[in-house]
């Protein structure tokens, strides 16, 4: 299936490693030019290397600490002004602590809200002069599963991300004239480096164990989340705003 993404200028935001990482590579691979940041200049550059090989396209690749909202603006300001326009925005961030919701304090919740939340809207807030201009746009916000399955370890995610559906829900109504679609996508368990961390030397054990609960019996593979958000990007889509796509295996149990 051709997506009508060659030629397309996509950024990917936290992209240099996991999910973000391989939604990069999908949208490479599909022919559009893409634009990655993250913290980690070292890591970065590896990123924009496997990103590079994956299509025609060109890549763009900018440290930046996506809590600094002057920095995150830069990083669109300088891919708008290397390709002349933008037309797929990503908006993604790494994780919270783990926890139940009841052993944090207010600066924990603070802190969250600052890494997991304020980061997709001050990229977006960028972007919208952008992609308005173009009469074609696509805004996909990466957040968790948590938003529609609350776990009792993930306390701090489900509080920080909820807030990102109702702004998803406004963008909806002030973009659409504009032909822009805005969805959020909802991954649960995949198989990333920061889950790895998380585990640690038992990550093997672990991950078996979180796979006895998802329906499908595994966890996540990224690159079909990649999939995932290239289709959500691509023409096919073009009558999809406004939802919370789940990506979890079956694990989100409500209606």
């Amino acid at each position: 299936m051709d997506l009508g993404l060659q030629g397309r200028v996509a950024m990917v935001a936290a992209a240099s490693s996991g999910l973000g990482l391989a939604v990069a590579r999908a949208l490479a691979g599909e022919g559009a030019h893409v634009s990655i940041c993250g913290r980690d200049p070292a890591r970065l550059a590896r990123a924009h290397a496997e990103v590079a090989a994956c299509g025609p396209g060109q890549v763009f690749s900018m440290p930046v600490d996506l809590t600094d909202e002057t920095a995150a603006a830069g990083w669109v300001e300088r891919t708008a002004e290397a390709y002349g326009r933008l037309d797929i925005v990503v908006t993604n961030t790494g994780g919270v602590q783990f926890g139940p919701v009841d052993s944090f304090r207010v600066p924990d919740f603070r802190e969250a809200v600052e890494g997991n939340l304020l980061p997709h809207i001050s990229v977006t807030l960028a972007a919208l002069p952008h992609v308005r201009r173009n009469g074609w746009g696509r805004l996909l916000m990466i957040t968790s599963e948590s938003v529609r399955q609350p776990h009792p370890e993930s306390g701090l995610s489900s509080v920080a991300r909820l807030g990102l559906l109702g702004y998803m829900k406004g963008l909806v109504e002030a973009l659409g004239s504009a032909g822009v679609t805005v969805n959020v996508i909802a991954p649960g368990f995949h198989r990333t480096p920061i889950l790895d961390q998380q585990f640690g030397v038992d990550v093997e054990v672990e991950i078996a164990k979180v796979a006895e609960r998802i329906p499908l019996g595994r966890v996540g593979d990224v690159a079909d989340f990649g999939a995932l958000v290239s289709f959500l990007a691509g023409e096919q889509a073009a009558y999809i705003t406004g939802s919370v796509v789940v990506a979890d295996g079956g694990n989100t149990r409500g209606f």
